[in-house]
C-alpha cells in the first residue's frame, strides 16, 4: 500500500557544511546569541561537521582573544550550559578576520581565506549582516564586487539580514533592491528572531492539525484577538540612544507583532515550501485595512510614553529622564493599535496589538477570545455565559498553550466558574525549547526559508506603518502623546480603544 502523504510536504534538506561568516562579529548579537546558537546546535548534534565560523569586524583582534571573550559569555547565556570538551571541539572552527566594513582588500582576503579553508575548490558560504544598519547596503555591494556572492558550481552561497530591514517602506525597497542585485530571492534570509520560536512555529499546527479550532477559526465564534509584547526594561545599556530613532512601532510591530498576526489570520496554504506559507501570510497584511489620515490614526492607535514608577518594587525614571532619550522626545515607548482584515473569514473581528517598556513583567502572547456561548440555561439571557473561552498561546518566557472553559462549581447549586487546561513545552515534553537563533540559523544552512520573511512581506507590512508614523510625525495635527506610570499596564487611551469594542485587555 502506498504512503497516502506528500513526501514532497514533510522532507526536510540535510544540513551541509559550510562557512559562515559574520560581520559584527565583535557585537552584542554574536556573543550572545549566535555562538551560543551554533554551539547548542553543535550539543545536540544538529551542526554539519566541517563548518567553519569566521568573525568579521573591524576592531584588532587575534583568533585567542575573540575566541576567550565568546567563551566568557557562552558559559553564563548557553541554554544547555558549557561543556569544556564539547567546546572546545566547537571553538576549533571558530576564526577572526579584521577588517573595515567599507574596505574592498579586506572582502578580498576573506575570500583567499574561505578558499584556503575550502581546499580551494569552493563550497558552501553562509553570510550573517549583523553589523550596524548602516553598513548593511556597503557589506553587499563589497560582496558582489569581490564575487563573493557568488556560489562555485555544485555549492551555495547565501545571505542573512539582521533587522532593522529599512526604517520605512522607500528605505526596505531600497535595501530589498540592493539584496535583489546580490543574492537571489531563494539565497536571501531576512531574519525575524520572534519566528524561530517554538510556540510561534506550532501555530501552524495548533490551527491546522487540530480539527477542533480550525472550524471556529472565524468572525462567526471569535469576538477578536489581541497580541501583545510586555517589556519591563526601559533604556538599560545605552538603549535609548537607538529607541529614539524607532520607536516601539517601528521597533517591534512593524516586523516581530505583525508576524505573529499574519500567522494567527492566514488561509490554510496548499503546502509546507516556505513560498507556499509565505503567500498566505503576505495576503493578511495586504488585507489590513489602512489607517491612512490622522483621524483614523487617532481613532485606531494609541501611544505613549512611561513617567517615573517602580518595577518589583525598585524606582525607575520616566521615559525622557533616561539616558540617551531627548528631554523634548516624541518616541513613542508604547503603542497599541486596533486592526481589521478585510477578509471573508475576518470580517468584523478587530485584532488589537500592544507592545510598551516599564510594564509590570516581561511576556509576549496571543489570546483568541472566542463569542460567549448563549446564556439562557444559566439566567443571562441577553449576554451570554460569562467569562467566555479564551485561547491563550505564549510565546514568551513561558511557551506553551492554555485554554480557559467555563465549568460548574462543585456543590449543590449551580455555579460557573471559568477553569484553565494548560500545555507547558518544557514540562510536556522534558526539556526546554532551542532558543529562536538555533532553529533560524540551521533552517539558513538547510535552505528553509518558511521561517523568514520574503520581500513583498517586508514592503507590505512598511507601507501600513508609513500611514501611522505619517500621522504622528509629519501631518499638522498629530494625535496626542498619552502617559502611564512606569510598573502600570499601560494608559487609559489603551484601555478605552476596546472599551469602545466592549472589550478589555487581558491581564497577563
Amino acid at each position: 500500500m502506498s504512503n497516502p502523504f506528500r513526501e514532497d510536504l514533510v522532507s526536510r534538506s540535510p544540513a551541509e557544511p559550510c562557512s559562515i561568516v559574520i560581520f559584527g562579529a565583535t557585537g552584542d548579537l554574536t556573543h550572545r546569541k549566535l555562538i551560543p546558537a551554533l554551539y547548542n546546535l553543535a550539543v545536540d548534534g544538529e551542526l554539519p561537521t566541517g563548518v567553519k565560523i569566521i568573525g568579521f569586524a573591524r576592531r584588532e583582534k587575534s583568533d585567542a582573544e575573540f575566541r576567550d571573550g565568546l567563551e566568557l559569555l557562552n558559559k553564563k547565556v548557553s541554554r544547555s550550559g558549557h561543556d569544556p570538551q564539547i567546546w572546545e571541539n566547537f571553538i576549533q572552527s571558530v576564526s577572526y578576520h579584521q577588517s573595515e566594513f567599507t574596505d574592498e582588500e579586506g572582502y578580498r582576503a576573506l575570500a583567499e581565506k574561505l578558499d584556503a579553508e575550502q581546499g580551494g575548490k569552493g563550497g558552501n558560504r553562509l553570510f550573517y549582516i549583523a553589523s550596524a544598519p548602516e553598513f548593511f547596503d556597503e557589506i553587499l555591494l563589497l560582496l558582489k564586487k569581490t564575487g563573493l556572492n557568488h556560489a562555485k558550481p555544485g555549492c551555495w552561497s547565501r545571505v542573512i539580514v539582521e533587522k532593522p530591514f529599512g526604517t520605512d517602506l522607500a528605505t526596505a525597497k531600497h535595501l530589498n533592491e540592493v539584496v535583489r542585485n546580490t543574492f537571489q530571492e531563494k539565497d536571501t534570509f531576512r531574519i525575524d528572531h520572534y519566528l524561530g520560536k517554538e510556540t510561534a512555529q506550532n501555530l501552524m499546527v495548533l490551527r491546522f492539525a487540530n480539527s477542533i479550532f480550525e472550524p471556529l477559526w472565524n468572525s462567526t465564534y471569535i469576538s477578536h484577538i489581541q497580541i501583545t509584547c510586555a517589556e519591563n526594561l526601559g533604556m538599560e545599556g545605552g538603549r535609548g540612544g537607538y529607541y529614539e530613532k524607532s520607536g516601539a512601532l517601528r521597533d517591534m510591530v512593524q516586523n516581530h507583532l505583525l508576524q505573529l498576526l499574519s500567522l494567527v489570520a492566514m488561509e490554510p496554504p496548499t503546502d509546507l515550501t516556505a513560498d507556499g506559507v509565505r503567500d498566505e501570510k503576505v495576503k493578511v497584511i495586504r488585507s489590513l485595512r489602512p489607517w491612512d489620515t490622522p483621524e483614523k490614526v487617532a481613532a485606531n492607535v494609541v501611544r505613549a510614553q512611561y513617567s517615573a514608577g517602580h518595577i518589583d518594587g525598585n524606582p525607575v525614571p520616566g521615559y525622557r529622564e533616561e539616558d540617551r532619550v531627548s528631554p523634548e522626545s516624541k518616541t513613542e515607548a508604547y503603542v497599541a493599535v486596533r486592526l481589521l482584515i478585510d477578509t471573508w473569514r475576518w470580517s468584523g473581528v478587530p485584532f488589537y496589538i500592544r507592545m510598551g517598556k516599564r510594564l509590570p513583567k516581561k511576556s509576549t502572547e496571543i489570546s483568541v477570545h472566542f463569542k460567549p456561548a448563549p446564556g439562557v440555561l444559566f439566567n443571562t439571557p441577553g449576554q451570554g455565559v460569562s467569562g467566555g473561552n479564551v485561547l491563550v498561546i505564549r510565546i514568551q518566557p513561558d511557551e506553551g498553550i492554555s485554554l480557559r472553559m467555563i465549568s460548574k462549581i462543585p456543590g449543590n447549586n449551580l455555579r460557573l466558574e471559568p477553569v484553565k487546561m494548560d500545555f507547558n513545552y518544557a514540562t510536556s515534553f522534558g526539556k526546554g525549547s532551542p532558543e529562536a537563533y538555533e532553529r533560524l540559523l540551521l533552517d539558513s544552512i538547510v535552505g528553509d526559508a518558511t521561517l523568514f520573511a520574503r520581500r513583498d512581506e517586508v514592503e507590505e507590512a512598511w507601507k501600513f506603518i508609513d500611514h501611522i508614523e505619517h500621522a504622528w510625525h509629519q501631518s499638522g495635527n498629530p494625535p496626542e502623546m498619552a502617559e502611564y506610570v512606569a510598573g502600570s499596564w499601560g494608559p487609559r487611551q489603551a484601555d478605552k480603544l476596546l472599551m469602545e469594542d466592549g472589550n478589555q485587555w487581558r491581564r497577563l
